[in-house]
């Protein structure tokens, strides 16, 4: 059977500079607050509240494993909770502009992830069982993700 993907919404998501934990047996970890933003859908609207992180690991090989879990208050006052979880990963070069908080054409690295939904509000019940994927750009202190709901 053949899967379609349909536009979602696009997240508009700010971030404060990271939070550097050093390496670890897994990697170097750093976390990033989430301190904002908005959602813009044809199904959700509404904005990004400052209360999570992208919990980041990044290995030896430069591929950014992307941990994050922040909130979301509809325009009609449902609060969503969003895990996201994904992959940031290109050539060295481009991932040390990254770093340095250049812009970089989102086409020359790899930056996907895999959102999950989920809530209490009933209006918004069906993202609970839904699945979803998203294609990010990362930004000096802005991260945007286009969501798209797999059909």
């Amino acid at each position: 059977m053949k899967l379609e993907l349909e536009h979602f919404c696009d997240l508009t998501v700010e971030l404060e500079a990271p939070m550097e934990l050093g390496n670890s047996m897994r990697g170097t970890r750093r976390i990033i607050p989430i301190i904002g933003g908005h959602v813009e859908g044809k199904s959700l609207n509404g904005r990004v509240l400052a209360l999570g992180a992208d919990w980041q690991t990044v290995f030896e090989n430069g591929v950014a494993e992307l941990d994050t879990r922040y909130c979301i208050e509809t325009h009609d006052g449902a609060l969503i909770d969003i895990r996201n979880f994904g992959f940031r990963h290109g050539p060295k070069d481009i991932l040390d502009a990254l770093a340095r908080g250049e812009h970089v054409d989102p086409s020359k690295y790899y930056m996907r992830t895999q959102p999950r939904f989920e809530t209490g509000d009933e209006r918004y019940s069906w993202l609970n069982h839904r699945i979803f994927v998203g294609s990010g750009q990362r930004e000096k202190s802005t991260v945007y993700v286009s969501v798209y709901e797999v059909l």
